[in-house]
């Protein structure tokens, strides 16, 4: 079992900066794909970014430029590096190992281990 522990999340004012950062222990593999997710009030829980052991990288869209998704496998730590935060960016941060994807998709579509997430809260 997989486990993750993050860190970081806090309130912020539109704008401002936040960095998450993530734990893993138990089978945690450093040859695995990592990544966030994030589930915002009344919607679903959608993958914000992932990162390849060999350091490639996908963003969603509305976090492009905005967020950098980095990892330290000598730490077994995952960081997530937030910029430039805007209200929409509010939810539950959650880190995670495995991901599965769609066919031609870069993004993964959902991961296979989730940690019990942190609170991000950007205000006007």
């Amino acid at each position: 079992q997989v486990r993750l522990m993050e860190s970081g999340g806090g309130s912020v004012q539109t704008g401002g900066s936040l960095r998450l950062s993530c734990t893993a222990s138990g089978t945690h593999h450093t040859s695995n794909c990592m990544g966030w997710a994030r589930q915002g009030s009344g919607k679903e829980r959608e993958a914000v970014a992932a990162i390849e052991y060999d350091g490639t990288t996908t963003y969603t869209d509305s976090v492009k430029g905005r967020f950098t998704i980095s990892r330290d496998d000598a730490k077994n730590t995952l960081y997530l590096q937030m910029n430039s935060l805007q209200v929409e960016d509010t939810g539950t941060y959650y880190c995670a190992e495995v991901c599965y994807r769609s066919d031609g998709v870069a993004l993964p579509r959902e991961f296979g281990w989730y940690g019990q997430g942190t609170q991000v809260t950007v205000s006007e």
